[in-house]
């Protein structure tokens, strides 16, 4: 019995720990969170038009914080709740509206201007600072609002005949393809089986080439060149050799111009033999004078 009674004790420590811990966890973080922001509460005289609980709190563009309570006050006021950041320079003079993400997003507060030199906020009987949205700048965002679904909707009106043969062209056109749904799948069939023959070609000129390592047309090439290399040689040895021959004919007419009977008689000995050279006469003695 003291056993289970000591495990009893210990549980229940633990638990109150734990528990503890937690508390002390949300409680430092809900102080940094009242540090860091404080409560700002907005009058809107007149309509609030898609302001809503999270909606956000920007100054000039930049989200500063966030809605958390939207009512009521009276039937022609609505009072907005807000947690803003301590460093938002927000004063007096500064400008309180609504924003809109195009036609049907969400609103948001928006702020905006202001003169560093100005006084803080001013402050509700229960000290929450307290701005009021200016009317003028609301029922310009309606105003904008109303204007552009009229335009729209004139749009419409004036091109109605425009915009009713359109669908009808649209809808001809599909119903022309919904008839010709066959054709246009033989179609197709037919380009599918020309890409695939298109395919086989590009295989077969891939393999004639031999891809990175070479088939039988560089093999082809190289043949080719080694054919064009031998003839240029064997060009070469027989320009040698028709000049040589060409060279000797010239000589041979040559000698036949100068000796017609050699064709006859042949060569003759005296005219091999070169000419005796006279011989180099000495000088005597002199004679005494």
């Amino acid at each position: 019995m003291e056993t289970r009674a000591n495990y009893f004790l210990i549980g229940s420590f633990v638990l109150a720990v734990i528990v503890a811990a937690l508390g002390f966890v949300l409680w430092f973080q809900s102080l940094h969170t009242t540090k860091t922001r404080s409560p700002l509460r907005i009058i809107f005289e007149g309509s609030a038009s898609g302001l809503r609980n999270g909606g956000n709190v920007n100054f000039n563009g930049v989200r500063i914080g966030e809605v958390i309570s939207v009512k009521l006050d009276n039937p022609r006021r609505v009072v907005a709740l807000a947690m803003v950041e301590n460093s938002a320079p927000i004063r007096k003079d500064t400008l309180v509206g609504l924003e809109f993400q195009g036609l049907t997003g969400v609103a948001a507060i928006s702020l905006k201007g202001g003169q560093e030199t100005a006084p803080p906020v001013p402050l509700d009987e229960d000290g929450t600072p307290m701005l009021t949205a200016d009317p003028a700048a609301l029922q310009d965002v309606t105003e904008a609002i109303r204007a552009t679904l009229k335009n729209v909707n004139r749009i419409f009106a004036d091109n109605e005949e425009a915009v009713r043969t359109s669908l009808q062209n649209v809808q001809t056109f599909t119903s022309s393809l919904a008839s010709s749904s066959e054709h246009i799948d033989s179609i197709m069939k037919k380009a599918d089986g020309v890409i695939t023959k298109t395919d086989n070609l590009m295989l077969g000129l891939d393999a004639l080439a031999g891809g990175k390592d070479g088939g039988e047309l560089l093999q082809a090439v190289k043949s080719f060149r080694e054919l064009t290399d031998n003839l240029d040689k064997r060009a070469g040895a027989l320009m040698l050799d028709g000049r040589r021959t060409l060279a000797d004919i010239s000589r041979a007419v040559n000698n036949l111009d100068k000796n017609p009977t050699r064709i006859l008689f042949g060569p003759s000995t005296s005219a091999s033999e070169p000419p005796p050279q006279p011989a180099a006469q000495r000088p005597g003695p002199r004679r005494r004078q």
